[in-house]
């Protein structure tokens, strides 16, 4: 997909390398810590080591990364083997050009391959329609995560 500020198609791979993570956690960076004040010791967790990362490409610059976790038992309520989207992040610049919605897709695939039955994820207040818009329903009350309003969403697969 190509935007009309940019021609050039936005692709989405898979991390492979320490390197391509550094790019990915450069860019949660600006999103969470720098424009949403998100503190360095939130951001970062022990997740990073062990999640399926994907990131967004487009004319060789990355713009944008979501990562997959496998969570240890189903949500309350749920049953089979279900997984955590989160840390969706897509730089200013890009937003609004559906880079949001290929990552998206992009993780949902990945899960999918792994046999997961359900995906849930804290969506912030303001992602809500977009998540919404992907088959995600809200659940449960809004609680703050890194001082930022949330709702955890839940879709199955």
């Amino acid at each position: 997909m190509s935007t009309p500020e940019n021609p050039q198609p936005v692709t989405i791979a898979q991390i492979k390398s320490e390197a391509e993570l550094f790019q990915a956690l450069a860019i949660r960076e600006v999103v969470f810590i720098e424009e949403q004040h998100v503190p360095e010791g939130i951001e970062r967790d022990a997740e990073d080591a062990k999640a399926y990362h994907v990131m967004a490409f487009q004319g060789g610059h990355a713009i944008g990364t979501g990562r997959l976790v496998m969570l240890p038992e189903p949500p309350p309520g749920e049953r089979g083997t279900w997984a955590q989207i989160g840390r969706m992040a897509v730089l200013q610049a890009h937003r609004k050009a559906r880079v949001g919605s290929l990552l998206l897709t992009s993780l949902e695939d990945e899960a999918r391959r792994r046999g997961v039955n359900g995906i849930m994820l804290h969506s912030q207040l303001y992602a809500l329609e977009f998540y919404k818009k992907q088959g995600y329903e809200p659940l449960g009350e809004v609680f703050k995560e890194a001082g930022i309003d949330h709702l955890e969403m839940r879709k199955k697969l």
